[in-house]
């Protein structure tokens, strides 16, 4: 189980390319930082690099990328020159280990304003006095495989910036508020993949900001795939959303924050948050958090929330607390959720039977998270065989995949929750004349000491059942001199130390003719 949790956050943590990573093939020159290079002497070449990050930003343009070499730099660093479409201005990190430590006397330890079409790829940036990276009306900016630490009020924050991308990165720390921070009539943010931890405040907040000027209103975003857990120790969400409407909250897995999971609202927003869908999303809050998803606002219109896991330990707040019972258009059905909700934002609570009554969740049901997954109190939130959640779902065209990336639906139906439940071990079996030939996949890693064994009920073979010690990497069996038309039950396990790792069963029966009827059962 260790290794697939580890395979896990490389997925969706926080990347370094190697040491032959490439720059980006935009057509522009590539220049190279070290931190022994020379700003008055060297000429950003490979083999006479500048020495800071800072001198490279103020020489760059459009198609340019600027690799940096393992090493510490100084903050401060002003990107104000844009790139264009297919022509961004890249700065990358050259392999593992490029840090950028501070402010320098400024705010934000690397910002971008009014520059659009640039890239910020592979960089650690921590001990900012603000912001470890800041976003300023800039549009089409992206910011992947990094991680921000420890940074004075947020690790990203962006403000007026449209089409912002922020994948794949690591904020933690966030000594007075957020993980990541879009504000300010920002539209089209996709914030995805990322693990969102430890921050005082949210992991993810959206803020129109309407004081500030502009509409006030982020519209038409995608929030998916991110793992955000031990955030709002000093107040805020997991993830909370302000005068955020038409956006798409996917595929998520909150737990253990300490204030509310999902908040879909409006107090300095330009407009209720409206239209939104809440699908596919994990949230478990921990005893001293608040309501899983928390809706308080009549304005806050044409919400849905489907597919996803509410469970809460809190004594009486629970899954869901909206404005008022009618709320126009929000809808919620098909999830797993705990027996309190509230339909007076949360001042009072009320059994599923009676949220039930108002109209809401007809399909959904009670379970507890020791039913639900794998190991929750290990931070493992994959749905365990046998998961009451498998196969619950509704189906839902915007979730193809789950949160690992895995195909939607992996059985007979959608799963509920963040994880779609693939088998480990899955056995197939093509039956022939006197014979059925077995293969099978996995997708989990097996110690090599491991083995196979084949067990079948019915008539005797050639090989009398069971038949064991197949090598671990062994993917087929054919049984030969089995009877017609007589039911076979097989049985595949693999085996370490004598006990079972990986089961599974098949039912079916050899024959001589061509099958127009299907002839294979699971159990």
């Amino acid at each position: 189980m260790l290794s697939t949790l580890l395979v896990l956050v490389i997925l969706v943590g926080p990347w370094n390319p190697g040491s032959n990573a490439q720059a980006p093939l935009t057509g522009g020159t590539t220049y190279y930082v070290d931190p022994n290079g020379s700003d008055a002497t060297g000429t950003g070449a490979a083999g006479n690099p500048w020495a800071t990050i800072a001198h490279a930003a103020m020489q760059v343009g459009a198609g340019d990328t600027v690799l940096i070499n393992p090493g510490t730099y100084e903050g401060g660093i002003i990107v104000d020159e844009s790139g264009e479409a297919g022509q961004p201005i890249t700065f990358m990190a050259a392999g593992p280990g490029v840090v950028i430590d501070g402010s320098a006397g400024l705010q934000d330890s690397f910002y971008i304003t009014q520059a659009n079409y640039v890239i910020v790829d592979g960089l650690t940036i921590r001990n900012a006095d603000r912001a470890g990276l800041r976003i300023s009306l800039s549009d089409h900016v992206t910011v992947r495989n990094s991680t921000f630490a420890d940074n004075g009020k947020w690790g990203v924050f962006t403000d007026f910036s449209d089409h912002t991308l922020i994948e794949n990165i690591e904020s933690y720390g966030a000594v007075d508020e957020h993980g990541i921070y879009i504000s300010n009539s920002s539209d089209y943010p996709t914030i995805r993949d990322n693990i969102l931890r430890h921050n005082h405040a949210n992991g993810l907040h959206m803020n129109g900001d309407l004081s500030q000027g502009g509409d006030g209103v982020i519209s038409h975003g995608l929030v998916e795939n991110n793992i955000i857990y031990e955030n709002g120790l000093g107040g805020g969400s997991g993830i909370n959303m302000d005068g955020v409407t038409d956006t798409l909250v996917r595929n998520n897995l909150l737990y253990n924050n300490h204030a509310s999971g999902i908040s879909v609202y409006q107090i300095d927003g330009g407009s209720g948050s409206q239209n939104n869908r809440l699908l596919n999303n994990t949230i478990v809050m921990p005893a001293d958090g608040r309501w899983a998803i928390n809706i308080p606002d009549s304005s806050d219109t044409g919400n849905q929330v489907f597919n996803n896991i509410l469970y809460s330990y809190h004594s009486w707040r629970g899954s869901i607390s909206i404005a008022g019972p009618g709320l126009a258009g929000f809808e919620s059905d098909y999830n797993i959720v705990v027996d309190r909700f509230s339909d007076d934002a949360g001042n009072s609570n009320m059994s599923l039977a009676a949220w039930q009554a108002l109209g809401y969740d007809q399909h959904s049901f009670l379970a507890h998270p020791d039913d639900l997954f794998v190991n929750a109190a290990a931070g493992d939130f994959r749905l365990k065989p046998g998961s009451p959640a498998i196969d619950a779902g509704t189906s839902l065209g915007d979730v193809p995949t789950d949160l690992a990336g895995s195909p939607r639906p992996g059985g007979a139906g959608f799963d509920i929750g963040a994880y779609e439940f693939h088998p480990d071990l899955v056995l197939n079996a093509a039956p022939g004349d006197e014979s059925i030939r077995l293969n099978w996949s996995i997708n989990t890693s097996l110690p090599l000491t491991s083995t196979w064994q084949i067990t079948y009920l019915g008539p005797a073979g050639d090989q009398p059942s069971p038949i064991s010690g197949l090598p671990a990497a062994t993917r087929s069996y054919t049984l030969t001199g089995l009877e017609n038309y007589s039911t076979y039950t097989l049985t595949l396990q693999s085996m370490l130390d004598g006990s079972p790792v990986l089961t599974d069963t098949v039912t079916t029966f050899p024959t001589d003719l061509f099958a127009y009827l299907p002839v294979i059962s699971k159990p």
